[in-house]
């Protein structure tokens, strides 16, 4: 699928499975709300989260968004954390945080904001697939 596509099926939040590592270098997977915008995933999770931890630590993510046999995206590359605890944050980020706050359909103010952090995956690789194109596009919603 070229970029256009996958921008076009992307719309909204994707569940992704996310893959870190631990400080053995164990592979862990878990899942999280994803966005794609301006060609990027954005996840976020809770500062306390094991995922939250391992990409502190270890900013290496990979993450799959799969929709039955109809569409993969895969893509491998490092999470680049948006809104850091106790640095300044992403000059992205109030423009990324106005269009989470309108999608979660949420208040500015609520504390849920302080308490996760949100990246943007820089991606190294990634691809997207879809044996039928034409055909997934046409269940699309019109934009």
């Amino acid at each position: 699928m070229d970029a256009e596509q996958v921008v076009r099926v992307c719309q909204g939040m994707c569940t992704l499975a996310i893959a870190t590592a631990t400080r053995r270098g164990e592979p862990r997977i878990s899942g999280a709300d994803g966005h794609f915008l301006h060609g990027r995933w954005i996840v976020g999770t809770h500062r306390q989260a094991a995922k939250a931890r391992h990409l502190a630590a270890r900013p290496g993510i990979s993450a799959t968004f799969m929709r039955g046999e109809q569409l993969g995206i895969f893509t491998h590359g490092h999470a680049v954390p948006l809104n850091p605890e106790r640095t300044s944050s992403d000059p992205t980020w109030p423009t990324v945080r106005d269009y989470l706050v309108n999608h979660y359909d949420g208040d500015g103010d609520d504390p849920f904001w302080d308490e996760n952090v949100w990246y943007r995956i820089d991606p190294s690789w990634m691809v997207a697939y879809s044996a039928d194109p034409v055909g997934l596009l046409a269940q699309q919603p019109s934009v």
